[in-house]
């Protein structure tokens, strides 16, 4: 009888490199979650509700009653995306509590008012922030004094609050822009920047030299454990987002509170920053391995000509923001999402039919891939989110909105997956076909600043969808030769991952 053939040197090779990348990719996740997990040790983590707001309480176990530390998310933000402060303040013996806004994670109770006042969303964000406050103060372990800690958005609900509520021992504000700082308050107001935050540096400056007009970044002015005192640092290499696990910036807020409390703690704190990266990178890696588990499909669709992908791209992102500029949007309970389904709808749709008027074939619909793509990026990339880093898991009420984003995301990440020919095309295609999209989300904001200033916030959201989900999608997509599976796929974790950001809203 004749031999099997034996593989070849490309098979073997492919082989180790599957088996090099699933090894890594498993290394990557465990170490990640085993450090994750490392900083919670010693602490009770539980979770409560004040009204219908989520909150969440961290402490040392059998620690001596202690100063609480009310810590407030920005926006789009929710619980998860503080925590490497709670863990590092809880560790440090303080009374951590932690909350999601209204309209922001898993609460249940839409944002209201109006976003232009102080006396509309404003004033009813304040007031949860003082029941919250309220509520942490009875809980057991609390000795009666209290502290705010708030990024972006809440550093000006932390600091209106500390204002009008004389209890605020100290107000911790991180990446702050409030223009209702004065000379003198409020009291102990510690200002934390990322360094490449150029505008709010400035506006952190203008606001500690209020104080007194020689001081500098990284000086402090005042007593804080007397008559009060006020400080700002930038925290090296970062911005807006990596602020928050800023290991310079951890350090500056549990000093700032150890000097206004008097007291003398550990001074480890909770860096997660790096171990979440590991564990993304691990289920990231872990994509082409796992892939290659699916049924392999057969050739690839063709290379699309220049001129039938310039069309395919550049006519949807000229037509769609300019028609959607006289079209009235607001159908969903949330901000600007429900202008963002009808842009990806409209967008996709065109492009769609754009590559079927000039001859592109669509290819067949690997419906087994198309599931196992969206189950890994919303159960297991997004799990890890959820726990580790913000509000991935939606509460009922944000179903109807996934589900109505959905029916604009999959058309547009149909096209975009067809177009890029399942993860086959080179590289500057791809990047050509996402950024033509993201740069008609931006003449969309140019044309209609006023209503569609929020998306602004939403388009890193996306950029990092691309970066992320990308790559696992493109993996499914080369193996299978689906790029209708990959686009379903897709289009389904994007519409997901946009229906849990964006904070529902209710105008009035």
């Amino acid at each position: 009888m004749p031999s099997a053939p034996r593989p070849s040197i490309a098979m073997r090779a492919h082989a180790m490199a599957l088996l090099a990348a699933a090894l890594a990719g498993l290394a990557l996740g465990i170490i990640g979650i085993w450090r994750l997990e490392a900083v919670r040790a010693g602490l009770t983590i539980t979770q409560g509700q004040v009204g219908t707001t989520p909150i969440t309480i961290y402490q040392r176990r059998d620690a001596p009653p202690a100063p609480v530390v009310v810590i407030a998310h920005g926006f789009a933000g929710s619980r998860q995306f503080m925590e490497a402060y709670a863990l590092t303040l809880a560790q440090a013996g303080y009374l951590a509590v932690s909350f999601d806004f209204e309209g922001h994670g898993r609460n249940p109770t839409p944002m209201s008012g109006d976003v232009t006042r102080i006396d509309g969303t404003t004033r009813k964000l304040m007031s949860e922030l003082g029941r919250v406050t309220n509520a942490a103060l009875s809980l057991p372990g609390s000795d009666g004094r209290v502290a705010l800690l708030g990024h972006s958005m809440a550093s000006d609900i932390i600091v209106r609050e500390a204002l009008a509520d004389a209890r605020i021992a100290a107000t911790v504000a991180i990446s702050m822009f409030s223009e209702a700082v004065t000379a003198s308050a409020p009291r102990n107001l510690l200002i934390i920047t990322g360094e490449w935050e150029s505008a709010l540096r400035r506006d952190a400056l203008r606001n500690l030299k209020l104080a007194d007009a020689s001081a500098n970044e990284g000086d402090t002015v005042g007593d804080p454990a007397a008559t009060g005192a006020r400080r700002a640092v930038v925290a090296p290499g970062v911005e807006h987002v990596s602020v928050l696990y800023s290991t310079t910036a951890l350090r500056e807020a549990h000093a700032w509170l150890d000097q206004v409390f008097g007291r003398t703690s550990s001074r480890e704190v909770a860096a997660t920053g790096s171990a979440i990266a590991l564990l993304l990178a691990g289920i990231v890696l872990l994509a082409w391995p796992l892939a290659e588990l699916l049924p392999k499909g057969d050739t690839p669709l063709p290379v699309l000509p220049l001129r039938t992908l310039a069309i395919a791209t550049l006519a949807p992102a000229v037509l769609t923001p300019i028609t959607l500029r006289f079209v009235d949007t607001r159908f969903l309970p949330v901000l600007v999402a429900d202008y963002l389904a009808v842009h990806l709808f409209v967008y996709g749709a065109l492009s769609l039919l754009l590559l079927r008027l000039q001859g592109v074939r669509f290819g067949r619909m690997a419906w087994l891939a198309a599931v196992v793509l969206a189950a890994d990026g919303i159960i297991v990339f997004g799990g890890a989110l959820d726990r580790y880093v913000a509000s991935f898991m939606p509460i009922p009420a944000r179903l109807p909105i996934i589900a109505a984003i959905a029916v604009g995301a999959v058309p547009a990440m149909l096209a975009d997956s067809i177009a890029n020919q399942g993860g086959h095309a080179a590289l500057w295609r791809t990047l050509w076909i996402r950024g033509v999209f993201l740069a008609s989300l931006g003449g969309a904001v140019a044309l209609d600043l006023r209503r569609l200033f929020f998306l602004l916030i939403i388009i890193p959201v996306i950029v990092l969808f691309f970066i992320v989900f990308g790559l696992i999608g493109g993996c499914v997509g080369r193996r299978t030769c689906s790029p209708m599976a990959e686009g379903l796929g897709l289009g389904l974790i994007l519409a997901w991952a946009l229906g849990v950001t964006f904070p529902m809203f209710l105008p009035g």
